[in-house]
This record gives structure tokens, C-alpha cells and sequence, in this order.
């Protein structure tokens, strides 16, 4: 059964820096693509970072790009998203989500398959 948990979430103040990690159950990493996903208050999910299973390739939104970085441990079926310079508009409840099926990844929450329940980020000061 495929399963994923996120954890690392918290407070922190502007400027600051936050890892988030996923802990995958139930499928590879080494096939179809994980991402990060997040939902402000009173605002529709969005896509926040991607990583492709067989070739490892990322992709970020703009709003994150510099700041954000994905990576993964195959081994370990755990995939982090490192969170540098978070401002205020980071703070939202991030989201770790996989589409089993597919080669690259689009930052679309239609396109995945399985969700976690989330962890609240907050940035503020």
C-alpha cells in the first residue's frame, strides 16, 4: 500500500531555513516522479518542486527557485525538500505527493496519485 508521511515542519522566522522530508511506503523511488506541493490559507494547492524517479530530474515553481532544493535517498525511500530564505508567503501546509506512472514531473495536483496528510510550515516573525 503506497503511504507517505511528511515531517519537518514548524515555525521559523523570515530569513530562516527549514528541511522537510518524506518518507515513502509501498512503491520505489526509482520510478514515476515525487513532489512537493503546498496550500496557503484561503488559497489553491500549488506545485512547489519535482523529482523524476529514473533520471532524477527537478523542477521548481518560480517562487521557490534559489531558495528551495529537492533531493532524495533511494535507500532510505525518504525525498527532502531543503527551504532557504523562507518569507512570509512561504507558510502553508506542504504537501508530499507521487504519480507512480509517470517519466517527468509537472507540477499539476491532478496529475499525482497519492497524497500525504501534510506539515504546516509557518514564517513569521
Amino acid at each position: 500500500q503506497v503511504q507517505l508521511v511528511e515531517s519537518g515542519g514548524g515555525s521559523v522566522q523570515p530569513g530562516g531555513s527549514l528541511m522537510l522530508s518524506c518518507s515513502a511506503f509501498g512503491f520505489t523511488l526509482d520510478y514515476g516522479t515525487i513532489g512537493w506541493f503546498r496550500q496557503a490559507p484561503g488559497k489553491e494547492r500549488e506545485g512547489v518542486s519535482c523529482i523524476s524517479g529514473s533520471a532524477g530530474r527537478t523542477l521548481y515553481a518560480d517562487s521557490v527557485k534559489g531558495r528551495f532544493t529537492i533531493s532524495r535517498d533511494i535507500v532510505r525511500m525518504r525525498v527532502y525538500l531543503q527551504m532557504n530564505s523562507l518569507k512570509p508567503e512561504d507558510t502553508a501546509v506542504y504537501y508530499c505527493a507521487t504519480d507512480t506512472y509517470a517519466e517527468s514531473c509537472v507540477l499539476n495536483v491532478n496529475h499525482m496519485d497519492y497524497w500525504g496528510k501534510g506539515t504546516l510550515v509557518t514564517v513569521s516573525s
